[in-house]
């Protein structure tokens, strides 16, 4: 289960990495709804992904009920995968590019995401994919105008991050401190977190985001603007899921003192 787990975890931050790099092939490209439209699929594999996370979660913590024992040695390792995943979509980010970019140009062709999906899993393409792996280079983080990005809003960003790092497994975990009758009402408020942090994202992260990525579109910024923008908001992802470690248990402590 741990295991399981874990691979989950590392798949949804691995994919939720990529999603900031999209930036770049849209502004880049031009081609910002279409970049968006494909990268849909994506998503769907890492909410499908979530699903399935929350009942292994609920199963690794009901299973520490049972037998009485503390899992936070379990917990911590679940949370350094999200730190894992975030790296290897940091080293597949220039590979993901390169064949996100030809992705979208044949979407413009063909008009259907599904066609695409099953052309991509042909051997012959799947072969060609291994073939056009690229390695990050130094280049990439180098001269980028790094202090025109609000340091506030990346502060803020590695805070929302590591509340969704530990959403739903600190609610679980606080299930383990309170008694049987509350064990239910506890993990349940794992909604409410990440409930809470979704709405401070969309109001005050997104919005900035967005308005650096527009105006690097209407060319009323350079281009580095926006990847300095994709670099700092996966650094401070990194930070967020580093600061998950740190408030875990006080966060889980916290919970279940509304239950007691």
């Amino acid at each position: 289960m741990l295991i399981g787990l874990m691979g989950l975890t590392i798949i949804i931050h691995l994919i939720d990495t990529l999603a900031y790099s999209v930036r770049l092939n849209s502004v880049k490209s031009g081609k910002f709804a279409l970049s968006m439209s494909l990268f849909n699929i994506f998503v769907l594999i890492s909410r499908t992904a979530n699903m399935f996370q929350a009942p292994l979660i609920g199963g690794l913590i009901g299973i520490s009920i049972i037998k009485n024992y503390n899992p936070i040695n379990d917990i911590r390792l679940v949370i350094f995968s999200s730190t894992v995943g975030t790296i290897l979509g940091i080293l597949l980010i220039p590979t993901f590019l390169k064949l996100f970019g030809k992705a979208v140009d044949k979407l413009e062709v063909k008009g259907s995401v599904p066609s695409i999906v099953v052309e991509a899993l042909s051997i012959n393409n799947i072969k060609r994919i291994v073939k056009s792996t690229t390695k990050p280079r130094k280049k990439m983080i180098h001269s980028l105008r790094y202090k025109e990005i609000p340091k506030r809003f990346l502060i803020l960003n590695t805070v929302i991050t590591s509340i969704y790092t530990i959403g739903v497994i600190s609610a679980y975990y606080a299930a383990y401190f309170v008694d049987e009758e509350y064990v239910l009402a506890a993990s349940a408020s794992s909604g409410m977190i990440n409930g809470i942090a979704t709405i401070i994202l969309t109001l005050l992260v997104d919005p900035k985001s967005a308005i650096i990525t527009d105006q690097v579109l209407r060319n009323k910024r350079p281009y580095g603007d926006v990847k300095a923008l994709v670099i700092m908001l996966i650094g401070t992802k990194i930070l967020g899921t580093l600061l998950g470690q740190l408030l875990i248990y006080p966060a889980a402590i916290l919970i279940a003192s509304f239950y007691k």
